[in-house]
């Protein structure tokens, strides 16, 4: 027979479940009434806790908003760039594919997430809190553009680019895909506004323009 589960075992995963409709809850509220709108008692109607759970868990409505933040960003799957950057260094890899695969990770989080929902939520919020920008940024950006930096650094290190400055670069190459595929819609700019070209345009553009750059000349 298999052994039932144990009573602290039973708690745990009952405490997972719970932090995890919190979360959504939560994230939920604050995306459509924003920070001043929520508070612990609305997040646990809305995920059908008490309100000590809630409480327990995190403690203050701050805590639960970090929270939502750290869990909104946990889906960018950072690890992938060190298995797509291993191809890109092998005999046959290019940084042109490091590059153009980086940068369907990250459209592919802006698609699957409330990233552009969320973006807007932080701009609105952070000027009466600057604290949720500062705390947006490291838990999501930072991280993201740490982790393109060591990779421009590796491929410096290896003679694929020439890139003496990898963090000046993440910062550039972010920028050529980002100021197509994410501001527009945070900004809410139409196509009778501004013509954005399509996503794989941006990309190559945005990857002769970087190489033509940091590019190793024959």
């Amino acid at each position: 027979m298999i052994p039932a589960p144990s009573q602290p075992a039973r708690q745990g995963k009952g405490r997972s479940r719970n932090r995890v409709k919190i979360l959504a809850a939560a994230k939920a509220l604050f995306l459509r009434d924003g920070y001043d709108g929520v508070n612990l008692e609305r997040v646990a109607t809305q995920a059908e806790v008490a309100r000590q759970t809630v409480y327990n868990q995190f403690g203050s409505k701050d805590a639960v908003f970090r929270a939502v933040m750290e869990h909104h960003w946990s889906s960018l799957p950072l690890g992938d760039l060190s298995t797509r950057l291993e191809q890109s260094l092998g005999s046959d890899g290019d940084p042109a594919g490091f590059l153009r695969q980086f940068a369907e990770i990250l459209l592919t989080f802006i698609e699957d997430t409330d990233q552009v929902a969320f973006t807007r939520l932080v701009i609105a919020e952070s000027r009466r809190s600057p604290w949720i920008a500062e705390e947006f940024y490291r838990v999501g950006k930072e991280p993201l553009t740490r982790a393109l930096t060591e990779c421009l650094r590796r491929l410096h290190e290896t003679g694929k680019i020439n890139c003496p400055s990898p963090v000046l670069a993440a910062h550039q190459f972010l920028g050529l895909i980002q100021e197509f595929i994410i501001w527009p819609r945070v900004m809410a700019i139409g196509p009778d506004v501004m013509d954005v070209p399509p996503f794989d345009v941006v990309v190559e553009e945005g990857i002769a323009t970087f190489l033509d750059r940091y590019g190793v000349r024959d």
